[in-house]
């Protein structure tokens, strides 16, 4: 699913310029925010289960913490680099400004494929991640939470070997713990959720209605896979799941035009979101190219995997139907490609406000971690509902008014607050 070259950061540095000159941001407070305030790239001695060592290169940059203790997911990548990282941490920095959560923006990970990792090496991995950062994470300074092919139980091995630093216990540190172990209820569905509940607002805006509306996902990992069920029961029917395969390293869209079921297609789901192509062949499913979902006759194109996957060059392919493209994913639209859709009516539902169910829930996690006292689910996605429809609706309203795209209208209000923030702490 990875298109190069790209340069995510390059990205994020460009629609932040974009907002800096329509907020008419002072020189400093501009040249503060273009770059992270810290970041750290180091190597992790892996002992493997043979007794051989390999060295993985691995990431942390904080982007910004003027409004509180950063945040920000880790993530197993392959393909991870320090510009991933680096967009990501901004991005988050942003997001979390958006929900008007008290805290700032950060993002890491390791650069390997976990798929081919036992669980021990695994263990070690997540281990030395947290042992090589030593004091630059911590609940007061920058809290880690799942990312790309991180799961609950890499989140607890992290926490415990902070906690073994530590000599106490910190729930606070981590977020995306499994549930009794620190963890929140609603935590995993958390992001696919708040994406749903942004849809269900634009839904309504653009005169859609959920039962004649058809979507088309790309990813079918902890944000994919729950987008799908809420999308299901707003009624809207999902044609198309596009998703990687690792029994011949692949990527497929899974097509059934009377509707995905999203219980029975993560039947055939592995822990990381990769579906098996023999086996949903066998529930019903059309087995199409990777990037065939696409060119699904929709109304929402929702990519939720990973950055870079719809670029100018794809936008012909997209058919004229389609009215709505949710970020379910961090940077999966190009800018060339946002113009061009812009240019053909079709409205972009920025990452940063429609992926922000995932850090949004984090906080309630930690709010909880903290206080030690645990919400039920449907207090927790309550909360998330109301959140994300608030920062939608102020989103919208702003782009009306300033007649802009959603994607600036958000930048607009997160760049603006932690400008605020910056300049009251006497930063900038």
């Amino acid at each position: 699913m990875l298109k190069t070259p790209f340069d995510p950061f390059a990205q994020a540095q460009q629609q932040f310029d974009r907002a800096a000159d329509l907020l008419g941001l002072d020189a400093a407070t501009a040249d503060f925010l273009r770059e992270p305030l810290r970041e750290v790239a180091f190597r992790i001695p892996l002992r493997m289960d043979d007794g051989s060592v390999r060295i993985e290169r691995a990431f942390r940059v904080l982007h910004n913490d003027a409004r509180g203790p950063a945040k920000g997911g880790v993530r197993f990548h392959p393909a991870g680099n320090l510009d991933v990282v680096r967009a990501k941490a901004m991005w988050m920095t942003w997001k979390c400004a958006l929900l008007d959560l008290p805290l700032g923006g950060a993002s890491g990970g390791i650069a390997c494929d976990p798929h081919g990792l036992s669980q021990a090496e695994q263990e070690r991995l997540c281990r030395g991640w947290v042992r090589a950062l030593g004091r630059l994470i911590g609940p007061d300074i920058d809290i880690p939470e799942p990312d790309l092919a991180v799961s609950p139980q890499h989140m607890l091995w992290m926490l415990d070997e902070y906690e073994v630093l530590r000599g106490s216990h910190h729930p606070g540190a981590m977020t995306g713990k499994p549930v009794g172990l620190g963890g929140s209820l609603g935590r995993r569905e958390a992001t696919g959720y708040g994406l749903g509940f942004v849809l269900r607002e634009a839904l309504h805006d653009y005169g859609l209605r959920p039962d004649r509306t058809r979507a088309a996902v790309q990813g079918f990992g902890t944000v994919g896979s729950h987008a799908v069920r809420l999308l299901q029961q707003l009624g809207v029917t999902v044609t198309c799941v596009a998703a990687w395969s690792t029994s011949d390293n692949a990527a497929h869209a899974f097509r059934k035009p009377a509707g995905v079921v999203a219980d029975e297609l993560s039947s055939v789901v592995d822990p990381f979101g990769n579906i098996d192509p023999t086996r949903a062949v066998r529930l019903g499913y059309e087995l199409l190219p990777g990037e065939a979902w696409l060119e699904e006759d929709v109304d929402i194109l929702v990519p939720a995997a990973i950055e870079n996957q719809i670029t100018g060059a794809d936008v012909e392919r997209i058919p004229v139907r389609v009215r709505l493209v949710a970020e379910g994913a961090d940077g999966p639209v190009t800018e060339e490609a946002d113009r061009l859709l812009g240019q053909r009516g079709v409205t972009v539902l920025p990452g940063f406000l429609a992926n922000a169910g995932g850090v949004t829930s984090s906080y309630f996690e930690l709010v909880q971690s903290n206080a030690g006292y645990y919400w039920e689910r449907d207090e927790v996605l309550g909360k998330l509902d109301v959140k994300m429809t608030a920062a939608y609706a102020a989103t919208r309203d702003l782009a009306r008014k300033r007649n802009v795209s959603l994607r600036d209208a958000a930048h607009l209000i997160a760049v603006s607050r932690v400008a605020q923030a910056c300049r009251e702490r006497g930063w900038t």
